[in-house]
């Protein structure tokens, strides 16, 4: 093992993640991801800290798709091939976005334990995976990415949360991508409906996956929250009003929720009021 290790270049993640985050070419983005996690299964990662953390403002997206509020936002319909197209085109950017969180989560935070950063390293890898797929779909569809407006909610969100862990995992996996798994589930639902098994298996695909980004973001909150002599439901009521104007909307998938590692009591405050 010495020997192999001798031969074979041990590279830094906070080195690749600067790379990820502050180029915009997405095809070499997710080549660098991919080969993140080729490298920390190798054993020839690094998790020393590197300095200085660069501004979260030198992120760089490509030029295209064009950036909307998301208030401005065409409204499409999925029973359509166009409003099939825009729906794919919108979660395609949201993968491509997740991309970017995953990345900005460990390379802003730092002094955490290795698994931290060798989880989200793991959520960056299968968001990749996620784009590309979403993105091969959209071509057999006639279409490609960057070819619609997109919306910049979700990266919005990190900007605000970028100057402690907990607020960017209170904001990010368990809001705005906890989301998911009380929509997806109903999407894959109107493509059974059409008789669309492409489009059901490829949500399939990424809601399991999702679901475990969920997990993650809830295991390391309440394990932050736990070092920090926090209660965690108390807290991730706080920062949700915090950061959110009012009250995420339901209704929420409480089953899937709950293997995402929400309390019980996080879900009842949740559903109050809807």
């Amino acid at each position: 093992m010495f020997l192999a290790l001798f031969f074979f270049k041990v590279e830094n993640i906070f080195t690749i993640a600067e790379f990820c985050l502050h180029h915009a070419e997405f095809e070499q983005k997710i080549k660098n991801t991919h080969k993140a996690k080729k490298l920390t299964e190798s054993g020839l990662l690094s998790f020393d800290s590197i300095e200085p953390i660069q501004s979260i403002s030198l992120t760089k997206f490509p030029d295209n798709p064009q950036l909307l509020s998301p208030r401005d936002m065409p409204k499409r319909k999925v029973n359509s091939p166009a409003g099939k197209i825009a729906f794919f085109h919108a979660l395609a950017h949201i993968e491509f976005v997740a991309i970017y969180l995953a990345w900005d989560i460990l390379y802003r935070f730092r002094g955490l334990p290795p698994k931290f950063y060798q989880d989200w390293l793991q959520v960056a890898d299968e968001e990749a995976q996620h784009f590309t797929l979403i993105r091969k779909h959209l071509l057999d569809m006639g279409a490609d990415y960057g070819e619609l407006p997109a919306h910049r909610g979700l990266w919005d969100h990190a900007e605000e949360t970028q100057n402690d862990v907990l607020d960017r995992l209170a904001i990010v996996p368990r809001c705005m991508e906890a989301r998911g798994l009380d929509i997806t589930p109903q999407m894959i639902d109107k493509f059974k409906v059409q008789g669309d098994d492409k489009s059901v298996d490829l949500l399939s695909r990424i809601l399991q996956d999702e679901i475990g980004h969920v997990k993650i973001g809830s295991y390391w909150f309440k394990a932050i929250c736990e070092q920090r002599g926090l209660n965690q439901e108390e807290k991730y009521i706080e920062l949700i009003k915090k950061f959110y104007v009012g009250k995420p909307k339901g209704p929420f998938n409480r089953e899937l929720r709950i293997i995402a590692g929400f309390s019980n009591a996080e879900l009842d405050w949740l559903e109050e009021s809807i």
